[in-house]
């Protein structure tokens, strides 16, 4: 059982390269940085954790520039997304995009992705919200293709491309692993389609036993398929030695504690509480 920190990196808040030498110094396994390409002024989406939408979604950097200053500084966490919307991105740049930083890093990528929950956010981008979720399987198949093939063509409903020549390919063979975010009632089915992980989110210590009874299904229907056991990584999961234990229990490979978006000082003094937590841990 690890556990890794996941945190909002505003222009207001820690600079990358600080982040990822404090996460890796205080013994964390692993960082992960969401993304928001911007955020509509006027939406009738509301914002899941209800009231109003935190600044930080606004003010967040992109993930692939700070995560790429994260990697040159760093030596051993792993640094990923957490999660890559890949529903607003271009799928043959972010291939570009991952690959690079995983070379970079020397192969310790983690490729989180989700689908979104901002309906206006996505219609930005030219995405219709009701066909999400097939143009994110075509979009990550695609991608797959261009990391594992030296000529790599895709032709789907939403992606359409004749070969192509991409380099650089990722360092992790074949590819990095591919956690699939989210709860919702199909969300196995995404997992197993074409993720390597799954990645819900946590929220509270009551959502550990019923997540817990959705990973021995997801097992169980791993090993229908023929696949071994797939890992799973707890997001924004409760901070303390207890529910991490009891999370282990449950299935759980991972959680990721999440560290909330303040001024550089509060951020510093969050990562070392919690690398205190983590010490009082007693995990195999």
């Amino acid at each position: 059982m690890d556990v890794g920190l996941a945190h909002f990196l505003t222009d207001y808040g820690m600079q990358p390269a600080e982040l990822g030498r404090k996460v890796e110094e205080r013994g964390f396994e692993s960082l992960l940085l969401p993304e928001h390409t911007h955020i509509p002024v006027s939406r009738d989406t509301p914002y899941p954790g209800g009231g109003e939408l935190p600044p930080e979604y606004s003010h967040t950097l992109d993930p692939f520039a700070a995560l790429a200053a994260i990697a040159a500084v760093t030596e051993r966490i792993k640094i990923g997304t957490g999660v890559c919307l890949i529903i607003q991105r271009d799928p043959i740049v972010t291939a570009k995009e991952v690959a690079s930083v995983d070379q970079i890093s020397g192969g310790r990528f983690l490729f989180g992705v989700g689908a979104g929950w901002n309906r206006e956010e996505m219609e930005n981008h030219g995405t219709d919200p009701k066909r999400r979720f097939s143009l994110m399987r075509e979009r990550i198949e695609a991608m797959k293709a261009i990391w594992t093939e030296d000529e790599a063509e895709y032709h789907g409903e939403h992606v359409d491309f004749d070969p192509i020549w991409s380099w650089p390919k990722p360092a992790q063979k074949p590819h990095p692993p591919i956690l699939v975010g989210g709860n919702g009632e199909k969300v196995l089915d995404r997992v197993l389609a074409f993720g390597d992980e799954w990645m819900p989110n946590v929220i509270s210590r009551d959502n550990i036993e019923p997540l817990g009874e959705r990973i021995r299904e997801l097992q169980q229907r791993a090993r229908e398929a023929g696949r071994g056991e797939i890992p799973v990584s707890g997001f924004a999961a409760p901070r303390d030695p207890g529910s991490v234990e009891r999370m282990a229990e449950a299935g759980f490979h991972r959680a990721f504690w999440y560290v909330d978006p303040e001024p550089r000082d509060e951020v510093a003094r969050r990562i070392e509480r919690y690398a205190e937590r983590v010490g009082e841990l007693q995990l195999t």
